[in-house]
């Protein structure tokens, strides 16, 4: 297989919008070559949106061969804002919710799903949700259960982001949502009352191949999550701890993540 910083990159995405139960849902399509191969659909982090992936779709289409798909959760990004406070169980009601509409509305009767952060709790719900239709899984980063590590670094980006020219970086990807998309996150995190949550019962409901990719120094968890995720799941798992790497492999180690995913996906037959 060629390297794939040598590889061209995907033509222009095509944009769409998409009816969700609470709003429109902005989403994007990088096309495929292989037209059998399963649609890859990405799930973004907490304070993420499609814009916020930047180059790496394209990348990633251009690398394995396959669509990529990236849509805006409602509430991020471009799609309609969200009517109040993210409920408890948002991780869990993603997979039926914005996840199940955007699958349905492209018609994708077979998909890989891939999750940065939070996105990757939302990958592992979906896979576990839509057995029948998930070929395979890629959790980047996830977070497994709430760690006292993870809740420092989201107390470490709350006082960063009492700086005004950080939140003016969030309102350029969020517009007048994003004190909403800041809130969300970090009151969401911090409440007492979320502090037993975890990803366990959807874990053993994944029959699915599953790529588990981590940085060594993520400073929103630490190693334990990976490994419970892969050890969680009832199918094959492969556990790839990076080193030296933090929070955002595909961004630190664009070309490793690209390499290690398509070759996964080859082997897997996800």
């Amino acid at each position: 297989m060629p390297s794939t910083s040598s590889q061209s990159v995907s033509p222009e995405p095509e944009s769409l919008w998409i009816a969700g139960e609470g709003g429109r849902l902005f989403a994007q399509r990088w096309p495929r070559r292989d037209a059998a191969a399963a649609p890859i659909v990405l799930l973004h982090d907490s304070l993420g949106c499609v814009a916020l992936w930047r180059d790496f779709p394209a990348r990633l289409a251009a690398a394995s061969g396959r669509e990529v798909i990236a849509y805006d959760r409602l509430g991020f990004g471009r799609s309609d804002p969200h009517p109040g406070a993210l409920a408890a169980d948002f991780v869990a009601s993603e997979a039926g919710g914005g996840l199940r509409a955007v699958c349905d509305a492209l018609r994708l009767q077979r998909f890989v799903l891939f999750g940065h952060s939070v996105g990757g709790g939302m990958a592992v719900a979906g896979a576990a949700l839509h057995r029948s239709r998930c070929a395979g899984l890629i959790a980047e980063s996830a977070q497994a259960f709430v760690e006292d590590r993870t809740r420092a670094g989201i107390l470490a980006a709350r006082a960063a982001f009492a700086r005004p020219e950080q939140m003016e970086r969030l309102r350029k990807y969020h517009g007048d949502k994003a004190p909403w998309v800041l809130r969300a996150w970090i009151d969401t995190w911090l409440d007492d009352g979320f502090a037993g949550w975890n990803l366990d019962a959807p874990l053993a409901q994944v029959a699915c191949p599953t790529l588990v990719l981590h940085g060594d120094g993520d400073e929103f968890g630490s190693a334990r999550h990976p490994e419970r995720i892969a050890a969680g799941v009832a199918g094959a798992a492969t556990l790839r701890l990076l080193a030296d790497c933090g929070h955002v492999p595909h961004r630190e180690r664009g070309d490793e993540v690209l390499g290690i995913v398509a070759a996964w996906l080859e082997s897997s037959g996800a």
